[in-house]
């Protein structure tokens, strides 16, 4: 598989606010894992970044953008990330929130009044809060049949008088795309703008991503994009973008290459504080509801001690380290996103193809770095004479 690599920073001079081991033997150990796993996998093409403090250390991109062609994948590549939305629709959420447009308090039916459930005493227990915290208490993915029927959401709305929550809002954690992207709505009434105007003017452009959009087409405003494969008879083959998720754009609606979100990283893990300070970071990542069925994950189960659903990201418990976490799959797409504040460290990795080999790549990551951090900490600790 023809490998584009890129070192955007020089490993001995990434910033770091722990003392660490030296980065480079273990991110070319990743580099190497990561080929030889989209090579075993037959994916089409992949791209990753590592971040430390605040720099993107390593960025590569793998393969091609489409089957049949030779357009190689490039850091700058472009890929639909999918439920990787969700942490910037959070992040915008707050940011648009700390300027007074709303608060995580107000009733949904504020800014939604035809919004209702078959009880209508559950109405009003539904707060802003509870939709990007997944916590509205209604069953998993509630009307994802419909997204993926391609209903327009203006009829998919409706169908909430039909049900109840499981738990009154706020109690108990269900995974939501409709009810998560009802956030777009109300930050469009409360500041006159649309979605893709605010998340270009207070994400995108304060934090230099050069090629992230949101929508169908900013994706096809981009000539260096990867196209999406599914599997079938045996191999992968390259199939249409569906549009129907981007109508849904805080839950999937995203664009972006390995080196936005290596960027995106380096704002979360708190150096661009003119964008998102200490405090607004603390908000979207402080645990909200848990996430039991997290601990059963493939691959991750091993690691995993707790799991919580903050602002649009997870938070894990990876051994004796807490991971802000997220996952994405749209058709013909994966992607996966997480970073440790405590160790300055983060990695984000993207392939054109629906392929559960994410999951085996990003705990291998984890493990392998979390244990060398620890190894080289316990190693500088004074000896006892």
């Amino acid at each position: 598989m023809k490998q584009y690599f890129l070192a955007v920073a020089c490993f001995a001079g990434a910033f770091s606010l722990n003392a660490q081991p030296e980065m480079a033997p273990l991110v070319a150990d990743f580099d190497q894992y990561y080929s030889a796993k989209l090579t075993e996998h037959k994916i089409p093409g992949g791209a990753y970044a590592i971040v430390q403090g605040n720099k993107i250390i390593a960025t590569a991109g793998f393969g091609v953008r489409q089957q049949g062609s030779k357009a190689a994948v490039d850091p700058h590549t472009v890929f639909r990330i999918a439920s990787v939305s969700k942490t910037f629709a959070a992040g915008l959420a707050s940011i648009v929130a700390s300027q007074g447009h709303f608060s995580w308090d107000d009733k949904v039916t504020q800014y939604l009044p035809q919004f209702s459930f078959k009880s209508a005493r559950y109405n009003n227990q539904l707060k802003v809060e509870h939709l990007l915290s997944q916590s509205t208490g209604v069953m998993p993915n509630a009307y994802d049949n419909l997204i993926e029927a391609n209903v327009q959401p203006k009829l998919i709305l409706p169908q909430f008088k039909k049900i109840d929550p499981l738990c009154p809002p706020g109690q108990c954690y269900g995974y939501q795309n409709v009810l998560f992207s009802l956030i777009e709505p109300i930050m469009q009434q409360t500041t006159g703008k649309t979605y893709a105007e605010l998340m270009q003017e207070n994400i995108f452009t304060p934090l230099q991503l050069p090629t992230a959009s949101v929508g169908l087409d900013g994706f096809f405003s981009t000539e260096n994009r990867a196209m999406p494969h599914v599997r079938a008879r045996g191999s992968w083959h390259s199939t249409k973008v569906a549009e129907s998720y981007y109508r849904f754009a805080p839950a999937a609606g995203v664009n972006a290459s390995a080196v936005d979100l290596g960027y995106w990283l380096v704002a979360q893990l708190g150096h661009n504080p003119a964008v998102f300070s200490d405090t607004l970071l603390a908000q979207i990542t402080s645990k909200r509801v848990k996430t039991r069925r997290d601990l059963r994950r493939k691959d991750w189960r091993r690691y995993l001690t707790d799991a919580h659903y903050a602002l649009g990201w997870r938070v894990y418990q990876f051994g004796q380290d807490e991971l802000i976490y997220h996952g994405g799959w749209v058709k013909g797409y994966r992607a996966e996103i997480a970073y440790s504040r405590e160790h300055q460290l983060g990695l984000v990795m993207l392939i054109n193809a629906e392929s559960n080999v994410m999951n085996e790549m990003g705990t291998y990551f984890w493990s392998a770095m979390l244990s060398a951090i620890h190894q080289y900490e316990a190693e500088q600790q004074p000896q006892p004479l």
